[in-house]
């Protein structure tokens, strides 16, 4: 197509053609979605399109794919504007107060300072650990911009569909290795960029926790983004979370980062517990020099950072190479409980565990910051 191509109905019918409403069959042109008001002038089009649910979960996913789906068919030049259009909601159902993860114990959040440190690595095996443990677990893929959890899951290909549950509809997590999740990878093509601004990419996890069909979980993993940002503040003001964990490698660049990450954590504002801090790719180990320790990233940077934040060092974890061959393969290296590696995220698991029933007992239950932006 090119730019100076007219623009009429008709077309912009057919382009939307291309545009499909998760677990249902058709576009939804033909499910009768897109309303009988498209108007143009110049290059501007405008049309609405009705969704059946109050809340739907998919609205902003679909109002994004419709606008792509016109530039990629007609041209970049297309400046489009569309009207969401829902049912009117029952005055009860209005009133009702929201309790988002009512069936939830404990909502760890796992965090780093930057990028690279394994943080999706620590999350996943963590989440499978606890899982052999015998434990109900949950995992939210919080890292908008780079979901590698369904990856490192083997679930790559899932795509969650919609269940109802008592008067609402919500999305159902894909479960591998006896543990729920929910990515926005399973919602975009693995090879296209996400580039969101800092509300859609809020908005789209504060979907997936709110209309999760998370149910009774012992333990829900959030892998958050690196660093601090909007999506920190999203989770913090929609959940109560019970406590943080802080993945660094021991390099002075790394635990920098995740110092600031801890004291964000701490701020007296935001006042969440961090239950302590994994320090990730320790030192190496070759596979057949399995008692050599080498210290490639520094030593001890970990432990160090734990002491003057006054939190614990949960776990050193070596870098040994088939723990990224087990996360490419989609096969986490915690599954294997007789290795090395298997026993020292079973470790870890425990030792989170132990944190998470100390800080219950001595700690009041977080609630939900209120974080006012002026």
């Amino acid at each position: 197509m090119t730019e100076k191509q007219q623009l009429y109905p008709q077309l912009i019918i057919d382009a939307l053609k291309s545009v499909r409403y998760p677990g249902e069959e058709g576009n939804i042109v033909s499910g009768g979605m897109l309303q009988d008001d498209i108007r143009i002038s110049g290059n501007q089009v405008t049309f609405s399109i009705r969704f059946k649910k109050a809340k739907d979960p998919f609205y902003k996913s679909i109002l994004k794919a419709s606008e792509a789906a016109l530039k990629r068919e007609i041209g970049p030049h297309v400046d489009v504007a569309i009207t969401p259009l829902f049912p009117e909601v029952p005055q009860s159902q209005a009133q009702e107060a929201e309790q988002p993860l009512s069936g939830v114990k404990n909502i760890i959040a796992v965090s780093s300072g930057k990028g690279g440190v394994g943080k999706s690595t620590i999350t996943t095996n963590l989440a499978v650990a606890l899982a052999q443990m015998g434990y109900k677990v949950g995992l939210l893929d919080a890292d908008i911009y780079g979901p590698s959890i369904p990856r490192m899951m083997n679930v790559e290909e899932a795509r969650p569909v919609l269940v109802t549950v008592g008067n609402k509809e919500l999305i159902d997590p894909v479960l591998n290795y006896g543990v729920k999740m929910l990515s926005i990878g399973f919602f975009v093509q693995k090879e296209n960029a996400i580039i969101w601004r800092g509300s859609m990419a809020s908005n789209a996890i504060g979907q997936l926790i709110r209309e999760g069909n998370w149910g009774e979980l012992d333990f829900l993993l959030v892998d958050l983004p690196p660093g601090t940002s909007d999506i920190h503040l999203t989770l913090i003001q929609t959940l109560g979370i019970t406590g943080a964990i802080v993945v660094t490698t021991p390099q002075s660049v790394s635990t920098d980062d995740a110092r600031k990450g801890i004291s964000m954590f701490q701020d007296e504002k935001i006042n969440v517990p961090v239950l302590g801090v994994v320090e990730n790719m320790s030192w190496f180990t070759p596979a057949e020099l399995p008692d050599n320790k080498y210290f490639i990233f520094g030593e001890g940077g970990g432990r160090r950072l734990a002491e003057e934040t006054g939190t614990k060092l949960l776990a050193q974890i070596p870098l040994v190479q088939s723990v990224r061959e087990a996360a490419d393969k989609g096969a986490p290296i915690a599954l294997n409980t007789e290795t090395i590696m298997g026993i020292a995220f079973g470790e870890l698991a425990e030792r989170l565990v132990e944190a998470v029933n100390e800080r219950n007992a001595t700690l009041a239950p977080t609630h939900k910051v209120e974080v006012n932006v002026k």
